[in-house]
């Protein structure tokens, strides 16, 4: 999906709205990282993050990105890292009047359109402008910047998420929560984007269909809160059966951005739980341990690689038990495309076919080869592979490029040459 472009102006030097806070830190990283000559390509990119005029009175303070979040070249190109959005630390009083702004406009509801302050015109963009992400995030990629809470923690600002794995585009969305509407905490005030667009109504708790899987997040970079930044050790302690907090959550974070994403349903919480274990020891497993040293505990040596992003990427998704073999494409030279686990040749990639091999309506063999490899690698839920680009595989590839931990244009869901050869790896 194409980023909208916003118009190249140059920021009032004085001025502490966030419009302008977020064109001085484009302007900024273009001049750090790229000199003048990339400047304006720059400031096209970042200033997609532009989001309306001060909250309040006072500027909000932009924050790291997520530890996962990285550069790569993708079938968009090559981004890099320093320039793109970083998302901003707001209060929960700026989360629910940004959120206003849409519902006082009636932003109609649209799953391609984009508002004029840059944001997709869906419940996952209308979340992504309340939080100030900086990008038009999906329901299979909010929980990255959140963290997990339960119902009884639920405060105004929060988020409540459900996101169909097997089906995204199959009921999965997403609401702000601004408030219980009564005293036995069955009811609340919810923000939403939903056909036929931006309302806030009185919603019974989760929500209106599928009430039982919806998940309660916390935006991780409120402001006031203390941010992801720190890279000590926190102790052995606060990982294992029963533990939660800060530590546990970064953890999924870091591991989900070292292609660990399959393990996780709903994306990483507070809490500790079997797929924090069984990704971890995923992860230890890919530096070559093995035994007591993976075990799925994470130790000061895991989470050194895991902070400092050393050694190596987890290859592919959980090991599953099933009666039935993925089979190979069927077409000449297929042998080097088998998936990793059906044959007892090792899987070597085969040259990148183009960018336009891969657009709607396309049908090769090349699209079918991408699709194997995206089962083999554990993005196979409700899937099947096929000949012939569609959205689905789209789809798929965006959940795999995230998986790697790029975000943006960098996970747009067209295979580049850094996708394929990991796919094929």
């Amino acid at each position: 999906m194409p980023m909208p472009l916003f118009d190249d102006v140059e920021p009032p030097p004085a001025c502490g709205c966030e419009g302008c806070a977020r064109q001085r830190l484009a302007d900024s990283l273009a001049r750090d990282t790229r000199g003048p000559a990339g400047t304006g390509a720059t400031r096209a990119l970042v200033v997609a993050a532009v989001a309306g005029t001060a909250l309040s009175g006072t500027a909000a303070a932009a924050v790291p990105r997520p530890a996962a979040v990285t550069g790569h070249t993708t079938g968009r190109g090559s981004l890099a890292a320093p320039a793109a959005p970083v998302p901003l630390r707001l209060t929960r009083a700026q989360i629910l009047q940004r959120a206003k702004r849409w519902v006082t406009a009636g932003v109609p509801y649209s799953m391609t359109a984009h508002w004029k302050d840059g944001y997709r015109q869906d419940c996952s963009g209308f979340v992504s402008m309340a939080w100030g992400l900086g990008v038009n995030a999906w329901t299979g990629d909010l929980a990255h910047y959140a963290v997990r809470v339960t119902r009884d923690r639920l405060r105004p600002g929060d988020l409540l998420l459900f996101h169909n794995t097997a089906d995204p585009q199959k009921g999965s969305h997403a609401v702000i929560f601004a408030g219980w509407a009564n005293r036995s905490r069955t009811r609340y005030k919810a923000y939403e984007q939903a056909v036929p667009g931006a309302r806030a109504r009185t919603t019974p708790y989760a929500y209106w269909v599928d009430s039982a899987k919806y998940v309660p997040y916390r935006y991780r970079y409120l402001a006031g809160s203390p941010g992801p930044a720190a890279t000590g050790y926190p102790g052995r302690a606060a990982f294992g059966t029963g533990r939660s907090g800060a530590a546990v959550a970064r953890l999924g974070s870091l591991l989900i951005g070292r292609g660990a994403g399959a393990y996780y349903r709903v994306g990483p919480g507070r809490v500790w739980s079997a797929a924090d274990r069984a990704a971890t020891a995923a992860f230890q497993r890919a530096q070559g341990w093995t035994g007591a040293k993976a075990d799925g505990m994470p130790g000061p040596t895991t989470w050194s690689y895991l902070v400092h992003h050393k050694g190596h990427d987890i290859a592919g998704g959980p090991r599953r038990t099933t009666a039935h073999k993925t089979t190979a494409p069927s077409h000449p030279g297929a042998g080097s495309l088998r998936p990793e686990g059906t044959t007892g040749h090792k899987s070597t990639a085969p040259p990148y076919p183009g960018a336009g091999s891969f657009r709607p309506g396309r049908g090769n063999d090349s699209v079918l080869a991408l699709g194997h490899r995206l089962v083999a690698k554990g993005f196979g839920a409700g899937y099947r592979p096929s000949r012939h680009w569609r959205e689905a595989d789209r789809r798929k590839v965006e959940a795999f490029q995230r998986a790697q931990g790029w975000s943006g244009r960098s996970a747009d869901g067209h295979p580049g040459p850094e996708t394929w050869r990991r796919l094929f790896s």
